[in-house]
């Protein structure tokens, strides 16, 4: 059968029904102005945007369920001619400080000549009621650069850039866009997120740059190493490296190896280094490193090891302090006694420069520091609190009555990922508590570690047991390396009032590998599904309806859903849609902004998803939680109130570094606590089920834990122990081996 003819159509784009921002696959429906209904056209249409006239190329097709459609292979924005075009055009969203009222106005006053007026006298839109000097330079502003924009975007198109990805290139290298573009397409990778080796790749395609390239060899080696960072590795075994590096770029293994010897000589390159392998048998590997981690496993173990060393301290009195005395004291301040386990660990933390407390739910962390830092401020201390989420930094502050903050407002960490409290100027504190450390990767460790001064003493509080960082390393671990120079304190005994919570019971049980109690106790259920498709429904079910009726709890605030993994239909994404129409419906008096293929709304449950220095106060960080207060379609922006309090305002163009939070991967937990958690346990995500997993989503719960799913499913979960170890080297450099002072 011949394909069908090639076809123009030129018609005014009316609405997106579909996005998809990562290939720009685009379905919308266009008036032709011929009358009768709207048509639907299909395809590449990256950037345009409701309002626009647009002459479109390509074929007429048919599909069984929607009819006839134009299928679009390329297109060129023609500015719109008549009032209701414009109107529509301006009322899009598209220029920013002109929203669907302001358009309005501004066609009403100008008429036809409205674009001209905005391109060429743009002095003249003070003339509308309502427009100031500085809105209407804003105007200028963002049509300029909307013009400049446009071109990029054609340029881009023409390579299979999506829109997002196009507005940050421009944001990046401004007027510069299209040369770098052209010349240098895998700087790409390294300077703009949300752009990874594999689009760099395609447009490098596209622009002529050789398969076999060593520009494009180096960038897939890094992009491997990248990868691996992202897994939680802090290096690759280079045999691993250079095999990921010949599937990935599909070229001969002797130019992978050649490139990665010229990258291991060049400065920002890679560091090629020989450890003990993973499995502590002996044997030993070449790991090949990204600078940052190399310098900061580095850095982190000779500053343990020098805070260790140090002759200074900044609480002597400690040292000859009677204890007996002191412990009576401190039982009168508290109303309860220690246990000899405690006891060492505040012995432990006052007495030594670095130590680690852990322990499961219900064993006494909590009362553990509580009593650290009382008996520390008895004594005149100046005790620093922090943890690595703004959840996790409040509760300490409520457990210990005093402040504390996030680690990243504690450093004051700047653009650029630089701290303001380092070796040179560390923070003025004698003794630093750090909750939540099993949290702490490798990068934020170096930084809080250098950032402590001589003499101080650092506690890091934690649950071994949980998920290591979402970053790479598993620092918490290293440190307690058995014959680790860190001293430690492992808390066992569960208390008897925490024997009576079904949750810590079944923490315990789950970690210790037995199937937890769902029957009889009144703060753990589970509601069997064997179905995965079934048990995403009944989640959505339990958390935004049964709950809140039975336990009256709120189902934004107090109730949290943890799945597994966030592909599959009881996946994170799955359900983030369908408890967001649950919850956030939408309503025709409130505005909304669809952003690929999500819908932010007022009320909306979101998280961070990128470490982004530049916002807020002091930035704002991957898994940072807040809540949408308002959302202005004029000013094309939205805020959010995140819990730390803070009100930070995210343009449109920003919001692929939101994403719903109504639903969270377990992983994206970590830190946290919330009231309830429903967490679905299916056979969709089997290659998930870990025990480390079902734990961390289990201790996350303050009150209550529903589990949705399969007993098969819970039963994987509990046999299975996590495959494999972290590639990181850090406790051979705490023990002395590789390290610098």
């Amino acid at each position: 059968m011949s394909n069908p003819a090639p076809a123009v159509l030129e018609a005014v784009l009316e609405r997106i029904t579909y996005a998809n921002e990562e290939n720009g696959y685009t379905v919308a429906r266009v008036d032709t102005g011929r009358g009768g209904d709207l048509l639907t056209v299909v395809g590449a249409l990256l950037g345009a945007q409701p309002g626009e006239s647009l002459r479109m190329e390509g074929r007429w097709g048919s599909h069984p369920q929607f009819g006839k459609q134009f299928l679009v292979d390329n297109y060129t924005t023609i500015l719109p001619a008549t009032i209701q075009g414009i109107r529509r055009y301006l009322g899009s969203g598209l220029i920013k400080g002109i929203g669907p009222v302001m358009a309005d106005r501004i066609v009403g006053h100008f008429g036809v000549d409205t674009l001209d007026i905005i391109e060429e006298q743009p002095k003249r839109l003070v003339e509308v009621p309502g427009l100031g000097p500085k809105r209407t330079k804003m105007i200028a502003v963002a049509w300029e650069e909307q013009k400049v924009i446009k071109e990029v975007m054609i340029f881009l198109q023409g390579v299979g850039v999506s829109t997002s990805i196009a507005v940050r290139i421009y944001k990046k290298y401004g007027d510069a866009s299209i040369s770098v573009v052209r010349s240098e397409p895998y700087r790409l990778a390294a300077d703009v997120w949300g752009i990874g080796f594999l689009t760099a790749d395609r447009i490098a395609q596209s622009v002529g740059i050789p398969h076999d390239s060593p520009a494009r060899v180096k960038a897939g080696l890094q992009y491997a190493l990248s990868q691996s960072t992202d897994q939680g590795h802090c290096f690759l075994p280079e045999d691993q490296l250079i095999s990921d590096a010949v599937k990935l770029l599909a070229v001969d293994t002797g130019l992978v190896i050649e490139c990665l010897a010229e990258l291991a000589a060049e400065e920002e390159g890679v560091v090629r280094e020989t450890v003990p392998g993973p499995d502590g048998g002996g044997e030993l590997v070449t790991a090949v490193y990204l600078v940052p981690f190399h310098r900061a496993e580095l850095s982190l173990a000779g500053q343990v090891r020098r805070l260790l060393r140090t002759g200074e301290d900044r609480m002597p009195a400690f040292q000859d302090v009677a204890w007996d005395k002191a412990l009576a004291w401190l039982a009168g301040r508290t109303g309860a006694k220690l246990a000899p386990e405690q006891e060492q660990a505040v012995r432990l933390a006052l007495t030594e420069k670095v130590a680690v407390l852990t322990g499961g739910p219900g064993c006494g962390k909590s009362f553990t520091v509580r009593s650290i830092v009382e008996l520390a401020r008895a004594r005149k201390a100046k005790v620093v609190l922090a943890a690595p989420t703004g959840r996790a930094a409040k509760r300490l502050a409520e457990l210990t009555g005093a402040d504390a903050s996030t680690v990243h407002r504690l450093l004051e960490l700047r653009p650029g990922g630089d701290a303001a409290y380092d070796r040179d100027r560390p923070l003025d504190a004698d003794l630093v508590v750090v909750d939540e450390a099993s949290m702490l990767d490798l990068l934020l460790a170096n930084k809080l570690v250098k950032a402590v001064a001589p003499g101080a003493h650092l506690l890091l509080v934690g649950d071994v047991d949980q998920l290591p960082s979402v970053g790479a390393g598993e620092v918490l671990r290293d440190l307690l390396a058995e014959k680790g120079p860190v001293p430690q304190v492992r808390l066992t005994r569960i208390f008897r009032q925490a024997q009576q919570s079904g949750v810590v019971t079944n923490a315990h049980r789950i970690n210790s590998g037995v199937h937890p109690i769902t029957q009889g106790l009144s703060d753990f259920f589970l509601f069997v599904e064997d179905e995965t498709d079934e048990a995403g429904l009944l989640t959505v079910d339990v958390a935004a309806r049964r709950i809140p009726a039975k336990f009256g709890l709120d189902p934004r605030r107090d109730i949290q859903v943890l799945a597994p993994m966030h592909r599959g239909p009881a996946g994170a994404g799955a359900l983030n849609a369908l408890l967001q129409q649950a919850i956030t419906p939408a309503r025709p008096e409130l505005p909304e902004k669809r952003f690929g293929g999500r819908v932010f709304r007022v009320g909306d449950k979101v998280t961070q998803i990128r470490n982004n220095y530049e916002k807020g106060a002091n930035g704002v960080f991957n898994g940072t939680v807040g809540v949408v207060t308002s959302l202005s379609l004029d000013d094309q922006q939205l805020t959010v109130l995140t819990d730390e309090d803070e009100e930070v305002p995210y343009d449109f163009d920003e919001l692929d570094e939101l994403t719903h939070a109504y639903a969270v991967t377990i992983h994206r937990s970590q830190g946290s606590e919330y009231p309830a958690v429903v967490i679905p346990v299916t056979t969709g995500a089997w290659m998930m089920l870990q025990r480390n997993l079902l734990y961390t989503a289990v201790t996350r719960a303050k009150k209550l834990v529903v589990l949705v799913g399969s007993r098969r499913a819970i039963g994987q979960a509990v046999r299975t122990v996590s495959a494999g170890r972290r590639f990181t080297a850090l406790d051979h450099r705490l023990s002395g081996a590789g390290s610098s002072a």
